[in-house]
């Protein structure tokens, strides 16, 4: 507005200063009402583009045409063609311009010439730069929003992947928390309760309860503060103490103070690291299970390996409770561990009585899951 308004005073002004200074014409009516009609028309152009285009050229058309003043009217024109393009309309533009110039060419072909040669070309340059600026600004503008548009979408898309990975990382702390934690507490538990009940009779076996209980408290505090440790990012020195694997299956059972029938077969010796650790989770998992649910003292391991793959099926005989479907962490955890790595886990009563969990891990398989991160070693 600011620029239409500076142009038509400036427009205005010359017109009466062209009258002023021609003392021997005498201004008609066209010389007052036209360049008010093409002031209004440019006033408009923001709004209107196309009429106020086609305002404002027919206007400075018939006004060098039929007036008696000589004022600079034309940039008005200039104005209104370079609006037009930049607001998308460049067909009207260059239309409203060609038939301008064509109108100006016809109307020179009589008796009495208003423009030369070297005028004309100047008045049809100046027409051709007007309407390229404004189609050059609005693909310019056009850019700059698309790109802004794209940043955007990025930094919303950046922002996604954030929480989704926060996500993530939190369900992977719960389940760490779950299978590692969860089941030293829940053996520290089933030992003080053995502690407690051979108290008065069999002092030695409470003595080796007390005994287990501080052992696995200890290894529950070191667990403990590698995962928070992981988490805080702190420079703590790494475990002494040896990871669960198969290699030192004795002493996973060993630690679920149950009753465990283990039957071995096929080479266990060269498991992949990953299979290995999932494979340790979920008999750790399985047999806390026995503990915590089944009500069962006993249990049977039996561990397959070959032909690729390696199948681990726990199993008890205890009168258990209701099956769920899995709707635990503990059984979701087992399935996610061995559903990461390729395989598959099945979870439920058996048809005898008591409770079964299979678990079949490829020892090649893709890891297409959430337990491919920083945590799987941590506990």
């Amino acid at each position: 507005m600011i620029v239409s308004l500076a142009a038509v005073v400036a427009v205005l002004g010359g017109t009466l200063a062209t009258a002023l200074f021609q003392p021997g014409t005498s201004p008609g009516l066209l010389d007052v009402l036209l360049p008010l009609v093409a002031a209004g028309g440019t006033l408009a152009r923001r709004r209107h583009p196309v009429a106020a285009l086609i305002t404002v050229v027919v206007s400075v058309d018939v006004y060098y045409r039929l007036a008696a003043l000589d004022g600079p009217l034309i940039v008005l024109s200039f104005l209104v063609l370079f609006t037009a393009a930049d607001q998308g309309h460049l067909v009207a533009a260059i239309a409203t311009g060609s038939a301008s110039l064509l109108a100006t060419a016809l109307g020179e072909t009589g008796g009495v010439r208003h423009v030369d040669d070297s005028m004309f070309i100047l008045i049809t340059g100046w027409m051709v730069a007007c309407i390229a600026f404004g189609g050059v600004t609005r693909n310019r503008r056009a850019y700059l929003q698309e790109a802004e548009r794209r940043a955007r979408e990025a930094e919303h898309t950046k922002e996604e992947e954030a929480r989704r990975r926060a996500s993530e990382e939190r369900l992977r702390i719960a389940r760490e928390l779950h299978d590692v934690i969860g089941h030293n507490i829940s053996m520290i538990n089933v030992q003080a309760a053995a502690a407690l009940h051979g108290l008065g009779k069999r002092p030695e076996e409470a003595e080796a309860a007390l005994r287990t209980i501080k052992e696995t408290s200890k290894e529950t505090l070191r667990e403990l503060r590698t995962t928070l440790g992981v988490l805080r990012q702190v420079d703590e020195g790494a475990p002494t103490a040896p990871s669960d694997s198969l290699a030192r299956i004795d002493a996973l059972v060993a630690a679920s103070g149950l009753r465990v029938t283990t039957e071995l077969s096929g080479p266990l010796d060269e498991v992949p690291t990953e299979v290995d650790l999932a494979a340790t989770r979920i008999i750790r998992e399985a047999l806390t299970n026995v503990s915590r649910h089944s009500g069962a003292s006993a249990a049977k391991l039996n561990i397959a390996s070959g032909s690729g793959h390696i199948v681990i099926r726990v199993e008890d005989d205890g009168p258990g409770t209701a099956y769920t479907g899995g709707t635990g962490y503990g059984v979701r955890g087992m399935r996610e561990r061995a559903t990461a790595l390729g395989g598959t886990l099945e979870a439920g009563p058996r048809p005898e009585g008591g409770f079964r969990v299979v678990a079949d891990l490829p020892l090649n398989g893709p890891l297409n899951g959430p337990l491919n991160g920083p945590l799987n070693g941590a506990a």
